[in-house]
C-alpha cells in the first residue's frame, strides 16, 4: 500500500490495524472530486471493520446551496460516506479488481440524523461488518463529531462486473 501503514493499538494476536492515505481510497474505490467523501481510513480489519475520517470544510460544493446562512452537510451525504468507508473495507478485504468490477451501494435501513454536521467538524465513521456472503456485505455504522452520534444506519453493498 502507498500510504498504508501499522498504527499501534490494543488487537488481537497476529491482527495488524491499517491506516489508509487518500491514494490508497482513490485506489480502492471508484468515486471523485466532489464526491469523494472519505479523506483516511483508519483501524481496518479485514472483512470486520473499518473507521473512515472524513474532515467537512466550507469549500465543499454542497454547502453553497445546504444552507448558504446556516451550512449544515446533507444526512444523505453522512450516509454516503458511511458506504464509502464500507466499500473501502470491503474492496480491500476482497482484493477487488477495479478495472473490471465496481462495488456498488445496495440498500440503505434504520437510517437516523441525531445532529447537524458542520463545517469544520471531523466526522469518524464506525463501520462493521454485520453479514459477509461472496460479493455482498451488509453492514452497521455510525458517524460521530466529537464523540457525539450525528448519524446511524445499516446498509449494502455488492460488487458486480463492470459492462464493458
Amino acid at each position: 500500500m502507498s500510504e498504508g501503514n501499522v498504527v499501534a493499538a490494543e488487537q488481537s494476536p497476529g491482527t495488524e490495524l491499517r491506516t489508509f492515505g487518500i491514494a490508497d481510497i482513490l485506489r480502492l474505490i471508484p468515486h471523485r472530486y466532489p464526491f469523494v467523501l472519505v479523506d483516511r481510513c483508519i483501524d481496518y480489519v479485514p472483512m470486520k471493520s473499518i473507521t473512515g475520517i472524513k474532515c467537512v470544510s466550507y469549500n465543499e460544493p454542497f454547502f453553497q446551496g445546504h444552507f448558504p446562512t446556516e451550512p449544515v452537510m446533507p444526512g444523505v451525504l453522512i450516509i454516503e460516506a458511511l458506504a464509502q468507508t464500507g466499500a473501502v473495507l470491503m474492496s480491500e478485504s476482497l482484493k477487488v479488481d477495479l478495472e473490471n468490477n465496481i462495488v456498488f451501494f445496495a440498500s440503505v435501513d434504520k437510517a437516523r440524523f441525531r445532529s447537524p454536521v458542520r463545517p469544520g467538524d471531523v466526522i469518524e465513521m464506525a463501520v462493521e461488518t454485520i453479514v459477509h456472503r461472496q460479493n455482498v456485505f451488509k453492514f452497521k455504522g455510525t458517524a460521530r463529531v466529537n464523540g457525539r452520534r450525528t448519524a446511524e444506519a445499516e446498509f449494502s453493498a455488492m460488487v458486480i462486473a463492470r459492462n464493458k
